[in-house]
């Protein structure tokens, strides 16, 4: 085997959307509404192992359609290597559907009738892509037919030449064998004597053999589980790991036993159950994880006892896979951790290791998100308000324009939903940075525009908006008045994170005779002491003592925050210029978003009749340019961390 391999594996099988209902203890007839996520077990497997570390690739197909762009993208965006999946001009990417009815009954719809995975090209898997992995790892769903087999072949044929190991998963599904009736996916064992000669033919070819006890049974011809065992051995000389649900694993490197627990015996972890499928899929991950890294089987069994404990107790199966972080933080824990999903450091661990992008090294924003100021201004000119939402428009063309000429790559912005829906629907799916408020404007004691029923609102909202709120606080505001706005954040807190939306806060406090340097870092140390930790914090200029307070609060509460980007106040040019000064040495700070140092005046004019569109634009776009230009030369000009420790 190559140890310079550019890929860890290939995952070569199922790949497809999933649909989970969202209602739980519902028949399937009864759902009334599905979340969507990737699915199909090798997809999840390629999804998994790459959040624990591993380099993935995915050979399979999916079709021309928004469904096969949305797997494409879901794979790619996990950094898994999608240059191998194929698309497919005529069928339809694979579909399941499922419910949870109760914790031993699920439901599940697999729509894979003459589906893109399917169909894979053998002609189209080139061997020296096989050859740039230390493994390939097939599912048993992909033995079922002449289309898939010839893939398979050319795959395992390519991987022995190259010497690159093989594992398979046996993945067995009766119904995707045609062995049960079309409505009943949730089966997982029928006897098939023709099922178990043809997967003995394949037996050979793997270094690792995977399967519950109903899969050995269906591969071994037999329902005792060591007999099944034990004529599997005659077939291939590949280590086998027979999974025993919430007992764990045993591993078989040689000759099997008498008893099964003579094996290299593992123990699982005990948790609540919420959903099994995708377990044994998580379990792969983790156990692929060890085994690629050279590790022992019981270490490896280890890893892969827990990602099936965090899987089954969470909804969906790609987006529950654990990231590496994640796994080991449990593993240090798991004796106590009988809830993972009620484990506020898990679930925080979860939310943060799995944000897509992963980082935002540099946001350099447009803020617009203005209501009650951009109505004043309106009114103060004679113009109708009507026209906002056109203005909001034209100011995201800014945006563009100014991120153009400045060579920034993602712009960013901050825009509202009462006026700026439309400018919202124009900026979203391009992969900008944006921020939308909740808060209603002017508020003390904090208040939401749209209600406190948070959750039906944030509800429709696209996943890559974060939220923005703005709250006028002061750690030593009047008891009553501080517990009230934090009572409101914590609320927010708790929303975006069920909804899975990431979150700004926007702190300005109030000021007070004789407020120091600590006031900000004060402020974010009592919310995080609340278990309020957003992924971003927006705050006014500092000096640089300041900043270090902040920072050092940061750094201590939560090493995962995104960081904290400035906020204008109306200060002239000049004035934001020399904030950026003194916050562009700090890596805590990731630029600015400022609004009406940069469009006020050009709106102004826009909204009395004096300038037309384009000079709207253009005004706004310098302006915006300007500021970028200002911030990444300062942001530049500071020492590498290399330069300060020479």
């Amino acid at each position: 085997m190559n140890n310079t391999s550019s890929l860890d594996l290939i995952c070569l099988g199922r790949v497809a959307v999933d649909l989970y209902a969202e209602q739980i203890g519902n028949r399937l007839e009864d759902v009334a509404s599905f979340a969507k996520y990737l699915g199909g077990s090798s997809g999840n497997m390629a999804y998994g192992t790459a959040r624990l570390g591993l380099r993935s690739a995915m050979l399979s197909r999916v079709g021309n359609e928004q469904f096969g762009n949305f797997v494409r993208e879901e794979l790619s965006g996990a950094g898994v290597d999608v240059s191998a999946l194929q698309t497919d001009p005529e069928r339809y990417t694979g579909l399941a559907i499922l419910a949870l009815k109760n914790r031993d009954s699920f439901p599940l719809l697999f729509y894979r009738r003459d589906c893109a995975d399917m169909a894979v090209d053998a002609d189209a898997i080139d061997p020296a892509f096989i050859a740039r992995a230390k493994s390939l790892v097939i599912t048993g769903t992909h033995l079922s037919t002449d289309t898939t087999q010839r893939a398979c072949r050319k795959a395992l044929d390519a991987a022995r030449d190259h010497g690159v190991k093989c594992a398979l998963d046996i993945d067995y599904r009766p119904v995707l064998w045609g062995l049960t009736e079309p409505g009943d996916g949730e089966t997982r064992f029928v006897a098939d004597e023709k099922v178990t000669n043809h997967l003995q033919q394949w037996l050979s070819d793997f270094d690792l053999i995977v399967g519950t006890e109903e899969e050995f049974h269906i591969a071994g011809g037999d329902t005792d589980t060591l007999t099944a065992l034990r004529t599997v051995r005659e077939k291939t000389d590949a280590t086998l790991v027979c999974k025993l649900g919430a007992l764990g694993c045993v591993v078989f490197e040689n000759d099997i036993p008498e008893r099964i627990e003579d094996g290299i015996l593992v123990e699982g972890v005990k948790v609540d159950v919420l959903n099994v499928l995708g377990a044994g899929d998580a379990f792969m991950s983790g156990l692929l994880r060890g085994w690629l890294r050279n590790e022992d089987w019981r270490t490896s069994a280890t890893y892969a006892n827990a990602c099936g404990a965090l899987v089954v107790s969470r909804h969906g199966c790609a987006p529950a896979m654990p990231t590496e972080e994640e796994l080991f933080d449990y593993l240090d824990r798991r004796d106590s951790v009988k809830r993972p999903d009620r484990d506020k450091q898990l679930n925080h661990l979860h939310r943060v290791t799995t944000r897509v992008p992963n980082s935002w090294p540099e946001v350099c924003g447009l803020a617009f998100d203005h209501r009650r100021q951009l109505t004043d201004m309106a009114r103060e000119v004679g113009a109708d308000q009507a026209r906002l939402p056109q203005l909001k428009q034209l100011l995201v063309k800014a945006a563009e324009r100014g991120a153009q000429e400045t060579g920034l790559e993602h712009p960013a912005i901050l825009v509202d939903d009462v006026f700026g829906q439309d400018a919202l629907n124009d900026a979203t799916g391009r992969q900008w940075w944006i921020g939308r408020p909740v808060e209603l404007p002017g508020s003390r004691p904090l208040r939401f525009q749209h209600g406190d029923d948070l959750g039906s609102v944030l509800r429709q909202w696209p996943r890559e908006h974060i939220i923005k709120c703005l709250v006028f606080y002061h750690p030593d505001d009047e008891m009553s008045l501080r517990l009230d706005q934090e009572a409101h954040l914590r609320q927010l807190y708790q929303a975006a994170c069920r909804m899975e939306l990431e979150l700004l806060i926007e702190i300005i406090p109030p000021a007070r005779d004789g407020d120091d340097d600590q006031v900000l870092a004060r402020s974010l140390k009592r919310l995080y002491n609340l278990g309020i930790r957003p992924d971003w914090w927006k705050l006014p200029s500092m000096n640089d003592e300041a900043w270090s307070a902040v920072s050092k609060v940061i750094d201590e509460q939560d090493k995962h925050c995104r960081g904290v980007v400035l906020l204008g106040l109306d200060a002239p040019m000049a004035d934001m210029k020399k904030g950026f000064a003194a916050a562009a040495s700090h890596s805590q700070c990731k630029g600015f978003t400022v609004g009406r140092t940069l469009f006020a005046a050009p709106s102004r004019d826009w909204l009395a009749g004096t300038i037309d569109d384009e000079t709207l634009i253009t005004r706004v776009a310098d302006n915006y340019a300007e500021l970028i230009d200002e911030w990444q030369r300062l942001r530049n000009s500071q020492p590498s961390s290399e330069e300060m420790t020479s």
